[in-house]
Parts: structure tokens; C-alpha cells; sequence
């Protein structure tokens, strides 16, 4: 009674100022945020972390090993024109020069070279006859001891001292030449664009194992043609893989002169 006796006897302003105080006692709590409506546009998403970059294509090597004079180990790697020749802990890093006979590959100082399962490596001089480094070296392996199934592999060379543009075209055929009387087979192909090689120029013929008869005849053909026009092509038969034959050959293309004869089974 006391208690309500003396708010009654409170001034009017008194009360007016305690009346906000006592609505927002009052005031319920603010209710939780609703969801997007669908359809509403989203929250723009944090940009996407950039793509690695594409890795690049580790080189394909070739890998020969020979052994030379005094029982040293010497190994080549080979790579379209280019040569990594490694000996007593020296890399040597070359690139295919022009010869005529054999390849050879330099880096303007030390020279290999190499001719069928043999080569020597010696210091470059004008007149060749820089001193020798390693000689008598002979592939342990010989390249045509084995090759990978479904396989043929070789080089293309010419003897003739005649520049041929960038532009050439080297083809070489796998041919079954079991027919006398019928046109050769062509098993598979390969082209090859001269570009800055030199010759001799690897080439490496894969097909189907399961397309070899080993009853049939096989043998390899190529040319050379510059804007289309034939100026090299094997005047003889390179018989590879069946009949004991293997499957490595060192092509030798002569020019074309109207009397040139076709390679024959």
C-alpha cells in the first residue's frame, strides 16, 4: 500500500520518463534471420584457385651403351638431332652434323662418331684428325640384337653430296613382299620431315604383331621427296623380321635418274 501510495504521488514527468524504460523491458527478442528466397541472387563465391600449369613432356632418349678400348663404358643418348655422349664422368651435349658416311654429332670442340654398332669419340678438329678420347667402342647390345615387339627401326642416308631443303619429306615403308606377281603390301608407313637433320636419319616403324606371317617375306622401302617430287628412293631390297632377318636396317637411298631400278623382293 505504501509502495503504491508513493508512485501515485510521483510527478506526471517522473512517469513519463520511466515508461520507455519499462516497453523495452517489454520488447521481445528480434527473431532469427530467414533464409534467402529462391530465386534471390547468391552470395558471390570466392574466386577459384588458378589451375596449375600444364607440365611439360619429359624428352624421350634413345639410350646406347658402349664398350671401348681399355674396357671403358661409354653411353650415348640420342634424341631426334641431338646427342648426349657421356664418358669418365663428362657429359658432352651435341648436335648432329653433316656427314657422309656414318652419323656424326659435335659441339664444336669434341666430335662422336658413330657407324653401325661401332664409334669413336675424339677431340673436333678441321682436319679430323683431333686427338682421341675414346676409341673402339662397340655397343653392347647390338642394335639389332633385339627390338621392342611390333617394331622396325633403322636410318635413312644418302651418299651424294647434294643439299636437300628443310622441307623434304623422308618416307619409309614396311612392306610384305611375299608376292612376286602382285604389288607389295604396305604394312604400316612413317614420314618424316628433313627439317635441320642430317643423314643418317632415324626412323621407327611400329605395326601389329598379329599382321606377321612368319611364312611371308618382309622388307623395308624408302625415298625422299622434295615438293612432292621423288629425288631419292632404295634401289634394293632390306628384308627385315621373318626368315631370320631382323628388325633393325641402315637404308641407303640413291637419286633418281630415269634408269634407277625399283627395289626388288
Amino acid at each position: 500500500m505504501g509502495a503504491r501510495l508513493r508512485l501515485l504521488m510521483l510527478p506526471i514527468t517522473a512517469l513519463v520518463a520511466l515508461a520507455p524504460v519499462a516497453l523495452l523491458a517489454q520488447e521481445p527478442p528480434a527473431p532469427p534471420s530467414s533464409p534467402a528466397a529462391p530465386g534471390a541472387p547468391a552470395t558471390p563465391a570466392s574466386p577459384a584457385a588458378p589451375a596449375a600449369p600444364a607440365v611439360k613432356r619429359a624428352i624421350e632418349w634413345k639410350e646406347f651403351e658402349y664398350g671401348c678400348e681399355g674396357g671403358a663404358k661409354l653411353r650415348v643418348y640420342l634424341h631426334n638431332e641431338t646427342a648426349k655422349v657421356v664418358y669418365k664422368d663428362k657429359v658432352y651435349l651435341m648436335r648432329q652434323t653433316r656427314s657422309a658416311d656414318g652419323g656424326r654429332y659435335s659441339d664444336g670442340t669434341v666430335v662422336w662418331w658413330s657407324k653401325g654398332n661401332g664409334g669413336l669419340l675424339q677431340e673436333d678438329t678441321p682436319d679430323g684428325n683431333g686427338e682421341m678420347i675414346a676409341k673402339g667402342c662397340e655397343l653392347d647390345k647390338p642394335m639389332n640384337a633385339e627390338a621392342a615387339p611390333g617394331t622396325v627401326s633403322g636410318t635413312v642416308s644418302y651418299r651424294s653430296r647434294m643439299a636437300l631443303p628443310a622441307s623434304a619429306i623422308i618416307e619409309v615403308k614396311l612392306q610384305d613382299v611375299s608376292l612376286a606377281d602382285a604389288p607389295a603390301k604396305v604394312i604400316t608407313k612413317e614420314e618424316i620431315a628433313l627439317g635441320e637433320r642430317e643423314v643418317p636419319v632415324p626412323f621407327e616403324l611400329k605395326f601389329d604383331p598379329g599382321k606377321i606371317d612368319p611364312k611371308h617375306m618382309y622388307s623395308v622401302r624408302a625415298s625422299i621427296l622434295v615438293d612432292g617430287e621423288l629425288r631419292f628412293v632404295s634401289d634394293k631390297a632390306y628384308p627385315v623380321l621373318t626368315r631370320g632377318n631382323a628388325a633393325h636396317v641402315e637404308v641407303i637411298v640413291k637419286p633418281v635418274t630415269p634408269s634407277t631400278p625399283a627395289a626388288k623382293p
